[in-house]
C-alpha cells in the first residue's frame, strides 16, 4: 500500500455550484479511487467496480425519488494532493457526498478536505485510525480500523506459536501505525517485532538480518508488486528460511496479480480481508455480478465499494441531497449490505463515524489451489 505524506489543508474557498438541482436531474456522488501508478491500480478497478454496480442497481429501481444517481470520477494516482485538489472540484460540481478511496495518507488528505468544505465523505476502504486530525462529523467508514484488524492479525501470528516478528517496512503513516499496533499488542505477550528497512536493504540483505534476528514470522509492510515481491522471492528461495512465515497483513495477496506475478511463491501468506464465511443473498447475488463485470473473482475492496453507495442511497432517499442533513444522519443509518447490516457509532480514539463490526478475517491462497482462499483465523 503506497501511502504518501499527508499536505497541509490549503484555506477554503467558496463553494459555488455548476447548477441547481431541479427534479429529474441526476444527484451526484464523487467516487475517488486510484486509477493510475503509483496508485494501487487494480485495488482501485475493485473498488470503482463495486461503486458502478450499485449505481446501477439504485437506478435500475428507480434511482432516489426519481432520479438517477450519477457517479463522477476522480483518479487520485496515490497523490494526496491531486486528491485534495478532485474534492474542491467535485465540491464545486454540486455532488451531494463522497464516496470511495482505498490509501490511507490519501483518504486522510480526502477527509481532511471534506471536512473543511462541509462535505460528507464515506470512506470505502481506507483503515489508518486517525483518518482526520480532530473528531468530525462529517466522516463516516465502512472499512474496520487498523487497530482492530491488525490486532486480530497479531492475534493469529500469536496463536500460530510466532512471537519473534520481522517486518520489512517503507516508511510512512499507514506502515508506522501498523508496525506500533503490532508491537503493542504483543508485547505484554511477550512478543518482539523488529524493523528492516525496506527501502535501503536489498532482499539478500533482508534475508541475512532476518537469520541473525532469529525471527519466525516476516511481516510486507511495503508497496506492490515492488518491493513486496523481489522479497518475497528471495525468501522463499533462501534455504535458512525455509520455515518461516511470510505475511501481508495489508492484503497484497488477495489480488489476482499477486498469483500471476509470484506464481508458486504466491500461496500460504496470510493477510487481512473484510468479508464474511459466508456470504447472504443480497452479497451473493453481487458477487455474481462483479465477477461479471470484473472477469475474475471480486475482492473485498469491491463489496467495499458496493456497500458505499448503497449506504449513501438509503441516506438519499430519507434525507434528501442536503449536505448538512446527510452528515447529521451517519448515527441513522442502519442499512443491510453485503456482509452484513452497516450502522456507525463512536468508538474510543476513532475521530470520523464507523462501522465497528465490519466481518474480519485472516486468510491465505491455498497451496494445494492458489486461486481458493484458506481462512485461517476471523475476528
Amino acid at each position: 500500500m503506497i501511502t504518501p505524506p499527508l499536505p497541509p489543508v490549503p484555506p477554503v474557498p467558496p463553494v459555488l455550484f455548476d447548477t441547481e438541482p431541479t427534479a429529474g436531474t441526476a444527484i451526484r456522488i464523487g467516487a475517488l479511487v486510484p486509477l493510475t501508478r503509483p496508485g494501487w491500480v487494480e485495488a482501485g478497478r475493485h473498488l470503482l467496480a463495486g461503486l458502478e454496480l450499485a449505481v446501477r442497481d439504485v437506478n435500475d429501481a428507480g434511482g432516489i425519488g426519481g432520479r438517477p444517481l450519477e457517479l463522477v470520477v476522480r483518479d487520485t494516482a496515490a497523490d494526496p494532493r491531486k486528491a485534495a485538489a478532485a474534492v474542491d472540484e467535485l465540491a464545486r460540481l454540486g455532488v451531494a457526498a463522497l464516496a470511495g478511496e482505498y490509501h490511507s495518507a490519501v483518504a486522510r488528505a480526502v477527509a481532511a478536505r471534506a471536512d473543511a468544505l462541509g462535505l460528507p465523505f464515506l470512506c470505502s476502504s481506507a483503515v489508518l485510525d486517525a483518518l482526520t486530525e480532530q473528531p468530525t462529523e462529517w466522516v463516516a467508514r465502512l472499512a474496520p480500523a487498523q487497530s482492530r484488524g491488525w490486532q486480530i492479525y497479531a492475534d493469529f501470528l500469536f496463536g500460530a506459536g510466532h512471537a519473534r516478528i520481522a517486518v520489512a517496512a517503507e516508511p510512512s503513516v499507514y506502515w508506522a501505525s501498523g508496525t506500533r499496533i503490532l508491537r503493542d499488542h504483543l508485547a505484554p505477550r511477550g512478543g518482539t517485532v523488529v524493523e528492516l528497512d525496506a527501502r535501503s536493504l536489498t532482499p539478500a540483505a533482508l534475508c541475512d538480518e532476518l537469520v541473525d534476528h532469529g525471527a519466525t514470522a516476516l511481516l510486507l509492510l511495503t508497496g506492490h508488486p515492488d518491493p513486496a515481491v523481489p522479497i518475497v522471492t528471495s525468501v522463499r528461495r533462501d534455504e535458512r528460511l525455509a520455515e518461516i512465515l511470510i505475511g501481508a497483513p495489508a492484503g497484497q495477496p488477495e489480488f489476482a496479480e499477486w498469483a500471476t506475478l509470484l506464481g508458486e511463491d504466491s500461496p500460504a501468506i496470510p493477510f487481512l480481508r473484510y468479508l464474511p464465511e459466508h456470504l447472504g443473498p443480497l452479497g451473493a447475488r453481487v458477487e455474481t455480478a462483479l465477477r461479471g463485470r470484473l472477469a475474475e473473482a471480486p475482492s473485498f475492496v469491491a463489496f467495499e465499494g458496493y456497500d458505499t453507495v448503497t449506504v449513501l442511497a438509503d441516506l438519499l432517499r430519507t434525507h434528501g441531497t442536503d449536505r448538512a442533513r446527510i452528515a447529521e444522519s451517519w448515527p441513522c443509518v442502519a442499512v443491510e449490505g453485503t456482509r452484513g447490516q452497516i450502522r456507525f457509532s463512536r468508538t474510543p480514539d476513532i475521530s470520523v463515524w464507523q462501522w465497528v463490526w465490519a466481518p474480519v478475517q485472516v486468510v491465505d491462497r491455498d497451496p494445494a489451489e492458489p486461486h481458493r482462499f484458506r481462512i485461517l483465523h476471523a475476528g
